[in-house]
Order: structure tokens, then sequence, then C-alpha cells
């Protein structure tokens, strides 16, 4: 099942062992995965295109761009394994011919050789990733600092981003052919969806392989606790998970009713949000159950952006609503449902 990103855990978990085994263990057999291009040029070694470009010879290199793949299963599970896997070898494949380009325009324009010098491992497809998660995740603020700065949910991402982009003297240029591929594949330049995909036949081969080794779910009864958070963050922090899997079971339910019966769902009559319930208790103690509020406003930006990632106006209303107006949370009933 793509929910469970069986595709994202094995690119997180078998790379990572090797790119360990070879450190550690095999330091001598490091040589057949070096990404030499002056090799694949002079010596025609065409096989350290797919051998240099596999494994990470740097373990800050792999230890970032595992944590990238993993942030970027929200993928496999949106588009499915199958197309997620045509994307990562559309990409794998397009950069290898920019690649070959900036190096020699950069030979030509400056006299520098970077052929012997480009990192190994499977970078390009990671930077390739960002292009649909600048498109199509939507940004939420979390936190303002210094006026005008803001955190959002997507700026962790950009910052290990930014530290793999400077991890290496000419790793850029792998990030600018893994970006210029991804671009081209995500605005299917020349047709390459068509061209650079992955045969069903192979997909249902991987499937039957992989699904039963690395499809494990995600925890759903623990709460993420942030290390070093205190007792009444953790409390609110159980609370909003709470929250959360109250008002999934109950989008999940709704949605069954409309399919059934039709129409739109009241959902502030349907449940109200634990938050209030909980400041309700805190403010004027045991007090009766309160009266259904108003429907909520909603904002026409946020039904804007979950219309524009494929949902209907209906269904983002009624996400929005179940959700208080939290972006992140709406998302989720959708991707999930």
């Amino acid at each position: 099942a793509p929910d469970k990103a069986p595709l994202s855990k094995s690119l997180l978990l078998v790379p990572s062992a090797l790119s360990l085994l070879l450190t550690l263990l095999l330091p001598h057999c490091q040589r057949f995965f070096v990404y030499d291009l002056q090799a694949v040029k002079d010596d025609f070694q065409i096989w350290r295109l797919i051998c240099g470009r596999i494994i990470c010879l740097d373990l800050k290199d792999t230890f970032c761009s595992s944590l990238l793949i993993y942030n970027f299963r929200i993928f496999e599970r949106r588009y499915g394994s199958r197309k997620f896997a045509s994307f990562l070898l559309g990409s794998w494949v397009l950069s290898a011919l920019v690649e070959f380009i900036l190096v020699e325009a950069v030979r030509y324009s400056f006299g520098i050789a970077a052929a012997r010098n480009l990192p190994s491992g499977f970078l390009a497809p990671v930077f390739a990733l960002f292009v649909p998660f600048y498109c199509s995740i939507p940004r939420v603020q979390v936190a303002q600092i210094l006026g005008p700065l803001s955190i959002t949910n997507k700026t962790l991402i950009y910052i290990l981003g930014l530290q793999l982009f400077t991890s290496g003297s000419y790793i850029w240029i792998v990030a600018i052919s893994g970006l210029v591929s991804g671009i081209c594949y995500n605005s299917n330049v020349l047709r390459v969806h068509q061209v650079l995909c992955i045969p069903s036949w192979m997909a249902k081969f991987f499937s039957w392989t992989l699904e039963p080794i690395f499809a494990s779910s995600e925890p759903a009864t623990e709460a993420r606790i942030g290390m070093g958070a205190t007792v009444d963050i953790q409390r609110q922090q159980r609370m909003e998970l709470l929250d959360r899997q109250l008002m999934l079971s109950q989008f999940a339910q709704a949605r069954r009713q409309r399919q059934q019966q039709g129409g739109m769902i009241n959902w502030n009559r349907l449940f109200p949000p634990l938050r209030q319930r909980r400041n309700i208790n805190y403010q004027d103690g045991r007090r009766s159950e309160q009266q259904a509020s108003p429907p909520l406003e909603v904002s026409e930006e946020q039904v804007a952006r979950l219309m524009e990632m494929g949902f209907s106006r209906g269904d983002a209303l009624e996400a929005l609503r179940a959700s208080n107006n939290d972006l992140n949370v709406a998302t989720n009933f959708l991707l999930q449902h």
C-alpha cells in the first residue's frame, strides 16, 4: 500500500546500510563507487554512471539525504509507489545528462576540472524532489521570529537541503542538475513521463517483494513528544493528537454518510473541537454542554490551496471547518481518507 511508503523506507535503509558497510568494513571497495565522469568519458567506464550515483561515500551526505527521503515520503503516499518511483528514475537519468553538460561547461568556461570531484550517491533525485515539494505542499506558518521572518512547516526541510548543498565543493553541480531534471519531469518537458517510467510488471514485482519487508504502518497510539518538552507541552501535544484522531474518525464517518445520503455536512453539529471543550472546562468548571456554534468562516485562500492539490471544493470546506481552519490538519484529513 502506498500510504505505508515502502519505497521511501527502502531508499532510507538500504543505501544507508551499504554506505556504512563500505565506510566501516569494506573501505578497499569504495573505489568502485566513486563518481568519476572523467573515467566515463576517457575510459568508457559507463558502469560508474550507475555505481557512482547510488551509494554515498560521505556519511554526512548519507545522513542528510536519508532524512530528506524520509520526509518526502508524502509524495509516495499521495501519488502511489509506481509514480513516485518513475519520478525518481526520470530525475536520476535526466540529471546524469545535465551533470555532464555542466561539467563540460565549467571546464570550458573556467578551466576547472570538476569531473573527478563530484560527490557519489543518490543525491540528484533528492534535490529533484524539492520541485514538487515547493510547488504542491502548502506553506503554513508555525512561528514568527525577528519581525518579517517566520518558521513554517517546510523550514526544516529547506535547512536540511541547504546543509546537503553546502557539504562539498562541487555538489552544487549535482544540486542544479537535480533541480533542472525535477523541473523537466514535473512540467512534462518532451513527454518524459511516457519515456522514463516504471513498467507495470516491474512495479508489481517490487510491490510483492518490498511491501512485506518495509511496509510498516505509522505509530498511531503514541504521541510524538519533542526532546526536553515540559509536562504542560507534553499534555498539550497529547491533547492535540487526541483532537486530531477524533476529527479523523468523525471525518471518515461523515464522508461515508454523505456518500450514502448525499448533501453537505454541518461539522460543528457533529462534534465540537476538543480544544474548545478543554478551554470551557478550564474557565467555567463543570458547565453543561455548549450549544452548537454557528458555521466557522473558512478562508477562501486555504480552500483554493486544497483545490489546487486536486480536492473538491465541498471536501475542502468540510475539512477546513472540521479542523478549525488548520490547513495542515485539513490536508492530512483529505490525504488519509
